[in-house]
């Protein structure tokens, strides 16, 4: 079928639920990283990420670190990143973090929220996709190709580009669909995430890329849909960052809706 979008996805929260994983790792960091002092709740990190500039989960969790000290008016912790960050992927890959055969860590259980049969299903109405993430390539092949069973999927990951909500990842991706696809070249853009710099990144794409269409998707993870009165906050939050509509689920974004959108 003729092209008539383009979807771009991103990965944590919209593919897998990483409230077990990603975000028990931020919050096992900052915990070792304060001396047991300090464990951010779910909403900490939330809040956090609603400022829309910490995409980056070991970034998130060094600032955490630091502001921590900096509110106990105590000396900024010594350690570096480069330490914080191997502490992070010890927690969330397991205790070897290079080879994906081995990952035990808390990669390995991380619930999907998508699956191959509502890709192929939009690939067939008529919708190209790719994946723009914060996620390293290891990771997030691990959830896409391993599985999800994706065969060389498109994909911008944190080597690739500079963090959200720059949009120059999200137009990389854009374009890698357009050279495997002419007749999508100009088609509009949706961009499904689940966090401010998500929606602020269609934001900055709109600004510079202003020949195209863009659309933010918003995408409640599942730990912000716990109860109906944080789950319309984090609605709200996306709402205001900019997503033109906000789902539960992301394999609600399909052909139909994609219409009504446009």
């Amino acid at each position: 079928m003729k092209p008539f979008a383009i979807a771009v996805f991103d990965i944590d929260g919209v593919v897998r639920d990483v409230g077990g994983s990603y975000r028990r790792a931020i919050a096992d960091t900052v915990e070792h990283y304060t001396g047991s002092q300090y464990r951010p709740t779910v909403e900490d990190i939330d809040r956090l990420k609603s400022e829309g500039i910490w995409n980056n989960d070991w970034q998130a969790s060094e600032v955490m670190v630091h502001r921590y000290f900096e509110q106990q008016e105590q000396p900024k912790h010594e350690a570096s990143y480069e330490e914080i960050v191997g502490y992070f992927q010890r927690q969330y890959r397991g205790p070897d973090t290079e080879d994906p055969d081995q990952w035990t860590g808390y990669i390995a259980s991380e619930p999907l929220l998508m699956d191959e049969g509502y890709l192929r299903s939009l690939s067939q109405s008529g919708i190209p996709y790719a994946f723009f993430s914060g996620a390293t390539q290891g990771s997030a092949n691990f959830v896409l190709q391993r599985r999800i069973g994706l065969t060389a999927p498109i994909l911008i990951a944190m080597e690739d580009a500079p963090s959200k909500p720059d949009p120059t990842g999200l137009m990389m991706a854009v374009q890698r669909i357009e050279a495997q696809q002419p007749a999508a070249k100009g088609l509009p853009v949706l961009y499904a995430g689940d966090t401010a710099a998500d929606m602020k990144t269609i934001t900055a794409a709109q600004e510079q890329f202003p020949d195209r269409q863009w659309f933010a998707v918003g995408i409640l993870p599942p730990h912000a849909q716990k109860n109906a009165d944080y789950k319309a906050k984090y609605a709200e939050k996306l709402s205001a960052a900019g997503a033109i509509v906000v789902l539960e689920n992301v394999q609600a974004l399909d052909a139909q809706l994609t219409q009504k959108l446009l």
